[in-house]
């Protein structure tokens, strides 16, 4: 948590052909189990209690971009089920209709834990998981990127300095020594708020 998934995931879209299109961020741990589907899939009026209009899901929403899906491995086992589909044809179909819709995203999956070891306790679809697992990438804690340390330091000082209306020139060689000699457990975003 706090390694800068979503930083990497938007930077991935930023740099592809597909920038001009949406980028969306979803943390899948953030939803309540009971709205995840049309959170996701979308919803047609009168689908359930409370559904007064039709909505597209998010992924709608992100056709031709980017969906960055946090937090994958709290997908309830339902919607785990239906976004399999959806990779495999490319179409979803919202909660409370009939029709199918073709959709074209990137799909860009990220967690905290071991979605390997949830597949092992049977709390993650081993298919989904090796659909999913195309291509790995493991964004290592920033203890294990002391050089990264200083650059997101000098980055955080610069947005807050402007947020602010400060001039400060940078860090004493004393609060250098300081950032780089801790380990940072809440990793990027534990340095961003101590800056």
């Amino acid at each position: 948590t706090g390694v800068g998934k979503e930083v990497f995931a938007r930077s991935l879209h930023d740099m592809s052909s597909r920038s001009s299109k949406p980028f969306i961020a979803v943390n899948c741990a953030a939803i309540p189990a009971e709205l995840v589907e049309s959170e996701l899939f979308g919803v047609e009026k009168g689908a359930y209690t409370g559904a007064l209009v039709s909505r597209p899901g998010r992924f709608e929403r992100a056709d031709g971009g980017t969906l960055f899906l946090d937090e994958i491995g709290d997908l309830p086992s339902s919607a785990q089920a239906k976004l399999l589909r959806v990779l495999q044809e490319g179409e979803i179909e919202r909660l409370g209709d009939q029709k199918t819709r073709k959709i074209n995203v990137r799909l860009v999956a990220a967690t905290n834990v071991g979605l390997h070891q949830l597949v092992k306790d049977g709390r993650f679809r081993s298919d989904l998981y090796y659909r999913l697992n195309a291509y790995q990438i493991l964004i290592p804690p920033l203890r294990e990127r002391k050089q990264d340390i200083p650059l997101l330091a000098k980055h955080f000082l610069a947005k807050q300095t402007a947020i602010h209306g400060k001039k400060l020139r940078g860090f004493t060689d004393k609060a250098k020594r300081a950032l780089l000699g801790y380990p940072w457990p809440g990793n990027i975003r534990e340095l961003q708020n101590a800056v």
